[in-house]
C-alpha cells in the first residue's frame, strides 16, 4: 500500500479561514498539484465576527483564507454554499435534538458539504480532488481502492468525522497533513515559516454555526421553550426543565434538580422522550450500555460480511473499546466487551480495524447493561 497517488491532480483547496487548512493547501501546491483555494460561505449572517476562538465561516474568515492563498501563490474563490449547508446541517441539527437525538453536525457537514455538494461543483469543473486540513490518511491498494486510516499522530486524529465516506468520495480526498507526526505548535511554527498570517489564529471549537457556544439558547430560540418533568428511574418527579431538547445522555450538569438523590451522590440524564417531554436521571451505573443498534451504515469500501471483531469510537474526542458487529438488514448489530457509558441515539459509531476506517452508522437504541443482566437473571430462573 501506498501514499495517495503524487501524481500531480487538479486540486479544489477547501480553506476555512484557519492554520490546518492553509498549511494543508500550501503543502499540496508544493508537492506539485495544481491548487486553488475556495471558502465556503456557510453561514447565513457572515457580517458576524467569531467569538474568541469560537464560530468559523465569518467575513474574518474568508479574508484570512484569502490571504493565505495570495501567500501561497493559488487563485482563490469563496462559494455560498448556505441554502445547502442550512437545510443539510443546521436544520438536520435542530431537528435531531428535537427528536431527543444527540448528532454530530461535523459528520453531516463532511458527508453533504464538503464531500458531496462541494466535491460535486468540483468534479463538474474539472478537478481531480478536495484538499481539506483534516488530520487523517487515504492509502491507496495495489488494486487501486483506497482505505481510510487514522492520522499517523493519534493526538491529532480526526478520522471519526470522515468515517461517512464512501468509495467515491476517498477517490477525490486528499489530506496533506495526515502523515504529520508534529505538535500543534510545530504546524503553527510551519505556517508563520511560509508566512502566513494565520499561525497565531486560534483554533475554532465547538459548533461552528453557534458562535457563542450556547447550544441550549440557541436550540430554544429555534424551538421554544417547553416545560416538562425530570423524572428518576422509577418515575417519581424530582425537577422540571424548559425542553427536553436541552439535554443530552450522560448529561450531569445544569439539571437543577431539587431533590437529592438517596444515595447522595450525582445523577445524569439517562434517557430523553420528545413524546411525553420528560427527562429521566439515574446513577452513572445506569448509563452503563452493552450493546447497541445503529442505521444508516456508510462504508469506506466494501461493506463487511459476517461478524467481526473491531475497535469503536462513539465520540470524536473519544477512546477506542473493542466490539463485536455486523450487519443484519441494513442494520449494524453491535455488541461491546466490556459496558460503555454517555452513548446516545444519533451519534455515529466509527468502526475500525487497526488503523483503517471500515465505517460508520448512527445510533438507533441502546441496550443498558443492567437491563441485559437482569433478562439474563430472569431467563436462568
Amino acid at each position: 500500500m501506498t501514499e495517495i497517488s503524487q501524481r500531480p491532480l487538479r486540486v479544489l483547496a477547501a480553506m476555512s479561514g484557519g492554520v490546518d487548512s492553509a498549511v494543508a493547501a500550501a503543502r499540496a501546491a508544493e508537492a506539485g498539484h495544481d491548487v486553488t483555494g475556495v471558502h465556503l460561505a456557510l453561514s447565513a449572517n457572515p457580517q458576524s465576527f467569531r467569538t474568541g476562538a469560537r464560530g468559523c465561516c465569518t467575513i474574518e474568515d474568508s479574508r484570512d483564507a484569502r490571504r493565505a492563498a495570495d501567500v501561497i501563490g493559488i487563485p482563490f474563490y469563496v462559494w455560498d454554499l448556505a441554502e445547502r449547508f442550512r437545510e443539510d446541517v443546521v436544520e438536520d441539527f435542530v431537528a435531531e435534538y428535537e427528536a431527543g437525538r444527540t448528532p454530530n453536525p461535523c459528520l453531516r457537514c463532511n458527508e453533504k458539504i464538503k464531500f458531496a455538494a462541494l466535491l460535486d461543483k468540483a468534479l463538474a469543473l474539472g478537478f481531480d480532488a478536495v484538499c481539506t486540513g483534516h488530520y487523517a490518511k487515504v492509502i491507496v491498494n495495489d488494486d487501486g481502492t483506497r482505505e481510510l486510516h487514522r492520522a499517523s499522530d493519534m493526538a491529532k486524529d480526526q478520522s471519526y468525522v470522515l468515517g461517512v465516506l464512501d468509495d467515491r468520495q476517498l477517490a477525490h480526498a486528499l489530506f496533506p497533513l495526515g502523515d504529520t507526526v508534529t505538535t500543534k505548535d510545530e504546524i503553527r511554527a510551519e505556517a508563520e515559516h511560509r508566512g502566513l498570517a494565520v499561525a497565531k489564529k486560534p483554533d475554532s471549537h465547538d459548533i461552528c454555526f453557534i458562535a457563542d457556544g450556547d447550544t441550549q439558547g440557541f436550540l430554544a430560540n429555534r424551538l421554544g421553550k417547553s416545560e416538562g418533568d425530570i423524572v428518576d428511574e422509577s418515575g417519581d418527579k424530582v425537577g422540571t426543565h424548559e425542553g427536553a431538547y436541552g439535554f443530552t445522555i450522560g448529561q450531569r450538569k445544569g439539571l437543577r434538580i431539587g431533590t437529592p438523590a438517596p444515595d447522595g451522590k450525582p445523577r445524569y440524564v439517562l434517557d430523553i422522550s420528545p413524546v411525553n417531554n420528560t427527562v429521566t436521571v439515574g446513577p452513572a451505573a445506569s448509563l452503563e450500555v452493552s450493546a447497541l443498534t445503529a442505521i444508516k451504515p456508510r462504508w469506506c469500501g466494501a461493506a463487511p460480511t459476517g461478524p467481526g471483531t473491531y475497535t469503536a469510537q462513539l465520540r470524536a474526542h473519544g477512546g477506542e473499546t473493542t466490539v463485536t458487529a455486523e450487519l443484519v438488514d441494513d442494520s449494524l448489530e453491535v455488541t461491546f466487551t466490556e459496558p460503555v457509558r454517555g452513548v446516545a441515539p444519533g451519534q455515529a459509531i466509527v468502526l475500525y480495524d487497526g488503523t483503517r476506517v471500515v465505517g460508520s452508522a448512527t445510533i438507533a437504541t441502546t441496550v443498558r447493561a443492567t437491563t441485559a443482566v437482569a433478562q439474563s437473571a430472569q431467563s436462568v430462573r
